[in-house]
């Protein structure tokens, strides 16, 4: 029997709620979408979905084409970095052993949204020679254009040249990760700089990348994460480290949020060091066993 995929679609629309229903009743036609988490602050929508296949390609490429139609970069504003109306579109492997399985549909999937939607797609992830979506965010759009026209960067499919309205898309195919954020009542500078503390390249948890923004309709800032390895990095170990990094610089941690879901595993390992239950694990969760 086969199993599913996972897809974790970012779409560069957090604030219209037509856009948003509109991007889940697409993404839903053929697969399941399981959640869909919206921030006006980052003005972005992440959808998560599964299915087979032959499910998921052609949801996503609809979504991309949705997001085409109905979101313009020229008009957007939010802290996020993005260079696409469809900013990122990961498969993800619920198992390991699917790896293979996910790049095959994220190689499908980028060359459909070349040729059928001609927008430019670079790979990423295990599909992309490793790199990140970081790799081609840094400087926007516009810098995103000029390493094209410089030849530093070529699109894998798709036109050589931005759509002046839906940017580029990044398609990928990655491991599960964690993405949540701290939110902590308490000046920008404090939720940098923790940021710069936290993530790998400062020096801080492996896997981590972790930036600072300001949410300005909520009155608070944030230390917004991606865990890439929760084995090595556990999101409870790194929230402490928010919490006593933030008392020193007298800011607050107020609450954290997590967008889309997490791995069951990362949740019995913060159950299990909070409860301190000896040899605490998925068989012990009553729900867990049923589902083998």
């Amino acid at each position: 029997m086969t199993r599913p995929l996972e897809s974790v679609p970012n779409f560069s629309e957090g604030r219209d709620p037509g856009t948003v229903q509109a991007l889940r009743a697409v993404l839903g036609e053929h697969a399941r979408v399981l959640d869909v988490h919206t921030d006006p602050d980052h003005n972005r929508s992440v959808f998560t979905l599964v299915g087979e296949v032959d499910e998921l390609v052609p949801s996503l490429v609809a979504g991309v084409a949705c997001a085409r139609e109905r979101i313009d970069l020229r008009r957007h504003e939010g802290v996020h970095p993005r260079v696409g109306a469809a900013d990122v579109v990961p498969i993800v492997p619920i198992r390991p052993e699917q790896m293979s399985d996910a790049c095959a549909a994220a190689l499908l999937i980028a060359e459909q949204i070349g040729t059928q939607l001609e927008l430019p797609v670079f790979l990423y992830g295990e599909v992309g020679e490793g790199r990140r979506p970081a790799f081609f965010r840094e400087g926007g759009s516009t810098e995103l254009q000029r390493r094209i026209e410089s030849g530093e960067l070529k699109p894998d499919f798709g036109s050589a040249e931005l759509d002046s309205a839906a940017g580029a898309v990044l398609v990928g195919a990655r491991r599960p990760l964690i993405a949540f954020n701290v939110n902590l009542r308490g000046p920008l500078a404090a939720a940098q700089e923790i940021a710069a503390l936290v993530r790998e390249s400062g020096g801080g948890f492996p896997g981590v990348r972790a930036l600072g923004f300001d949410l300005a309709s909520r009155g608070l800032v944030q230390v917004s994460m991606n865990v890439e390895d929760w084995e090595a990095a556990a999101p409870h170990e790194i929230v402490a480290r928010v919490e006593r990094e933030a008392a020193v610089r007298e800011a607050e941690v107020v609450g954290s949020e997590l967008v889309g879901l997490m791995p069951a595993g990362a949740a019995l390992a913060a159950a299990r060091s909070l409860l301190r239950i000896e040899g605490f694990d998925a068989s012990r969760i009553l729900e867990l066993r049923l589902l083998d």
